[in-house]
């Protein structure tokens, strides 16, 4: 383990120069022409306020109880996805007090044409016309897009995405308006969903689009992902490109997806922007805390991020991270008992 920290932090030391702005926008990706100077300043105070770079603003989805919710959809029988967990997440915010330290709001619908500023244009049209009921008249579309049995198809699925990805996108415009220095989408990071597939149980990936929006405003971004699974969707997104750097820790081995070896690294301008960091079972809170602060420590010395995404899942966090997994009888998935989240 020493042996793989030691060779990762030789390899954050290799950056060329860091441009004035990032010189390749991901590949097919749109790119906004004319970005403004990167923001590396601190924060100042707004509004006359001068306590308010002290006291950070965090902004998370607000869940009435009501029909839309998208704590409300179900997977189907047995799945282990199980997005009304986000109630539970919602209601220890309410009965610890925390929701008085945050500003609520209650983000819009993504439309097909903010999901299709990544995904492809078929892809998100097969979301939005897919129901239940006419699943045989789309078999062949089912397969090419990888929606079946681990991404079902089920009711409200594309609302589901409309909110998930919604959440992610808007916290990202309210951090390049400078309203708030934090921004939490508790039904965010869905981060396996490829261009033209479903993965993981991942649809429409809010995290690339958030990162777009950011990169509006923000020539370098740090993506960071402590979720026990590795974070493919987006780091394939942003492999080709020094825009946007991908850090993940993982369970790696025979694990789902599979990849995030320590060797990938990024290709073509984006060489040495990928960082993987594979762990096997049994890590404990002193020996991952030993990996990743001087790993993510030098690669914000060298990197220069003006914007970091945190994609985490609760089993990720030490001493839960990277263990066996036991399952139950209803086909309960630990690694899924806390929802994913997207932290911009």
């Amino acid at each position: 383990m020493q042996r793989f920290k030691n060779k990762l932090l030789a390899s954050a030391g290799r950056y060329p120069a860091l441009p004035a702005r990032c010189s390749s926008p991901p590949s097919g990706l749109p790119f906004p022409a004319g970005l403004p100077p990167a923001l590396f300043s601190p924060r100042q105070s707004r509004g006359g306020s001068s306590s308010s770079s002290s006291q950070r603003r965090s902004w998370r989805r607000r869940w009435p109880g009501m029909k839309g919710d998208i704590g409300n959809y179900y997977y189907g029988q047995g799945h282990p996805m199980k997005p009304h967990r986000i109630h539970m997440t919602h209601n220890l915010l309410l009965n610890y007090g925390l929701y008085r330290k945050m500003e609520i709001y209650r983000p819009h619908k993504a439309t097909a044409e903010e999901m299709t500023k990544y995904h492809s244009d078929e892809y998100i049209k097969f979301l939005r016309s897919i129901r239940p009921d006419n699943m045989s008249e789309y078999s062949k579309q089912m397969q090419r897009f990888n929606v079946g049995e681990d991404c079902p198809v089920f009711d409200g699925l594309f609302e589901f995405c409309q909110l998930s990805t919604g959440g992610s996108v808007a916290g990202a415009v309210k951090l390049n308006r400078q309203q708030t220095d934090m921004a939490v989408n508790w039904a965010g990071g869905l981060h396996h969903a490829k261009k033209s597939e479903a993965s993981g149980f991942c649809y429409v990936n809010d995290i690339v689009l958030a990162i777009l929006e950011l990169l509006k405003y923000h020539q370098r971004v740090l993506y960071i992902d402590i979720d026990i699974h590795h974070g493919d969707g987006v780091e394939e997104a942003f492999y080709t490109t020094d825009c946007v750097m991908t850090v993940s820790f993982h369970k790696y081995g025979e694990y789902f997806p599979g990849t995030g070896d320590l060797r990938d690294i990024g290709a073509g301008k984006g060489k040495y922007y990928a960082v993987n960091f594979p762990m096997r079972d049994g890590i404990d809170d002193e020996s991952y805390g030993q990996i990743f602060k001087p790993i993510i420590s030098k690669v914000m010395e060298m990197y220069q991020p003006s914007a970091v995404v945190l994609q985490f899942q609760m089993q990720a966090i030490p001493e839960d991270a990277v263990h066996e997994d036991s399952g139950d009888e209803d086909g309960e998935d630990p690694d899924q008992r806390i929802s994913s989240k997207t932290v911009l």
